[in-house]
């Protein structure tokens, strides 16, 4: 028995998967034993909701100009600290 492990998101894994499904799809003896790739939903979000909002509410603030600009050699001076 021998063991290939694919990376079915790259292109080389899925044009592999997909010429695997192709010629071999039913044959004996060859099989796929184990698939734990995710298909990834685009509308899925990994980002928990709070750190969204956080994001969100910070573009909102730029674009209202409600920025800090930060001097670099006096950080906590210019957080005012």
């Amino acid at each position: 028995m021998t063991t290939i492990k694919i990376n079915e998101r790259t292109k080389t894994g899925k044009a592999f998967m997909a010429m695997f499904e192709t010629f071999f799809k039913g044959v004996d003896g060859i099989e796929i034993i184990e698939t734990n790739s995710k298909k990834i939903n685009k509308k899925e979000n990994f980002y928990s909701p709070e750190f969204v909002a956080k994001i969100k509410k910070a573009e909102e603030n730029i674009k209202k100009g409600e920025t800090t600009t930060l001097n670099p050699n006096d950080i906590w001076g210019s957080l005012g600290l």
